[in-house]
């Protein structure tokens, strides 16, 4: 006996008449119906494709051991759901197995935050399995509102209301068109995002979209007790903050050459290490007062977002053209900042800006760096004081400089007997340079030299280990990494602290 097959079936918002023809076809053809629902036992997808449900065929109700509230499970929330994913899957297989056909009704769209994709996962390796579309929630929203999300080039980013606050922030404030999902208990912290990201006054809320009871409001008046599950938000591209001076965007625009205004000056700000602890007062307020900030997307990502300031990110090889694209905006009279982790003027950005200033196009633009902590001060201070006496810092990057002149500056480090702190030790594509370098310094350092190497400090997970040059293992060192090679008069106290004596003998 051949097995049977499953059908993953998307029903659309919740009107019947938004489920397609196939997926209407598949379910009065189906020998077992299966839908999931709380443990209240009321299922909106089988109220949605009641009418279609043939007599006589099996109906399997997958009821949630729990929603919101809490469980004793062993594994918690994450736990008792794969479980349940698990015990569902079991379930239909048994189906499958007699030859049955098994149509699992989905709310919207199966694989747009939906509960058959769990069961698919789990059993599409040993069935046939096939995935009906469905009308998504947020675009009989959209439609019922008569909200253009997207136009031409802009980005839709579709958000949990689940995520941290300042997250959703900021990806409210890097995207054109936004749809935020999984509302209810979440909506005071998804409001107080759009606060921030200045996208409340535009921010539409659609309620139970296409079903009976659809409401459409302003967020700003929509009462946060008041707010079912079943609800979304839209932020139109139209209105995001970027697109707010095009006054029709049915129709291509053709921008009037802008009038001149007085150059202002460019900003360089290191931000630190890690979080706000050690943003510097100084550099917070300069952030605060600027209308764009331009940097390596982390970085970028660590500014606050607020209403009225453009951020703009780019990769991690472009620095000079990310400074010339901040210059260009200066030049026009915006207010710009350059961002940089730890101190701008140590590996960052300060000297990028400074090279692309160096085009006669740019001789009118000031350029002032604001200092931030540096990498090496933070992991200096988790160790003690390495720094204590004089040093000096290298990148191990060969992207702006050969290998023979690496080579021969930790030649000359060494032989000077200067404690060594070392920035970007390796990547992806570099492997083999911090082995490298450690046979470079062995030949003129003793194997019991102190080596403290710092990961990630400032941030959750940070690590810091103390040990020798002889036993550092190169293996263990990635970018994420800053690595402090000691010099003759570094020691290790009892206690594990690092420091350096201020005397030299």
């Amino acid at each position: 006996m051949s097995t049977g097959r499953l059908y993953g079936v998307g029903l659309g918002p919740g009107d019947p008449e938004l489920i397609t023809r196939k997926a209407a076809r598949l379910i009065g053809e189906a020998d077992v119906i299966a839908y999931h629902s709380g443990t209240h036992g009321r299922s909106i997808a089988r109220s949605i494709a009641a009418e279609l449900i043939p007599d006589g065929a099996l109906e399997e109700p997958l009821v949630y051991p729990v929603t919101t509230g809490t469980t004793d499970h062993p594994g918690g929330y994450d736990g008792a759901i794969a479980d349940f994913y698990d015990d569902c899957a079991g379930r239909l297989a048994a189906h499958l197995e007699a030859g049955r056909t098994v149509v699992v009704l989905c709310e919207g769209d199966p694989l747009f935050y939906g509960s058959y994709m769990y069961l698919h996962d789990r059993l599409s390796d040993r069935f046939a399995a096939e995935v009906i579309p469905g009308v998504t929630s947020f675009s009989a929203a959209a439609s019922a509102a008569a909200e253009p999300l997207v136009r031409r080039t802009d980005v839709l980013t579709v958000l949990p209301g689940t995520l941290p606050e300042p997250e959703l922030a900021r990806r409210l404030a890097d995207t054109d068109g936004a749809v935020i999902m999984k509302l209810g208990r979440t909506f005071p912290a998804v409001r107080n995002a759009l606060t921030q990201a200045g996208r409340l006054d535009d921010a539409v809320y659609v309620e139970r979209a296409s079903m009976g009871g659809q409401r459409i409001a302003p967020v700003a008046e929509v009462d946060a007790d008041a707010v079912p599950y079943f609800s979304v938000i839209l932020a139109p591209g139209d209105r995001a903050p970027r697109n707010r001076e095009t006054a029709d965007r049915s129709r291509p625009e053709i921008a009037p050459k802008p009038e001149p205004s007085a150059v202002q000056e460019l900003l360089v700000i290191g931000l630190g290490p890690a979080d706000a602890r050690w943003l510097t007062p100084e550099a917070s307020a300069a952030l605060a007062d600027v209308d764009h900030v331009v940097g390596y997307g982390p970085y970028v990502d660590r500014v606050p977002v607020r209403p009225g300031l453009q951020r703009h990110s780019s990769g991690n090889t472009v620095e000079v053209d990310r400074a010339r694209f901040a210059l260009e905006l200066a030049l026009t009279g915006e207010k710009v900042a350059v961002v940089s982790g730890g101190d701008a003027g140590v590996f960052g950005m300060a000297s990028a800006v400074f090279e692309a200033a160096q085009d006669d196009r740019y001789a009118e633009v000031p350029v002032r760096v604001l200092p931030g902590v540096s990498a090496i001060q933070a992991v200096a201070a988790r160790a003690g004081a390495p720094i204590g006496g004089d040093f000096a810092v290298m990148s191990l990057s060969d992207r702006l400089k050969p290998w023979p002149v690496i080579e021969n500056r930790l030649v000359a480090v060494a032989q000077a007997d200067l404690v060594l702190g070392i920035y970007n030790p390796a990547s992806r594509s570099r492997t083999t340079q911090v082995a490298d370098a450690k046979a470079v310094l062995l030949r003129h350092r003793p194997d019991d030299t102190v080596v403290v190497v710092g990961r990630d400090v400032g941030r959750p997970g940070e690590s810091l280990e103390v040990t020798t040059l002889e036993k550092l293992d190169p293996a263990s060192i990635d970018m994420k990494c800053l690595v402090i090679v000691g010099a003759a008069g570094t020691s290790v106290t009892p206690s594990g602290a690092v420091w350096t004596a201020r005397s030299v003998r």
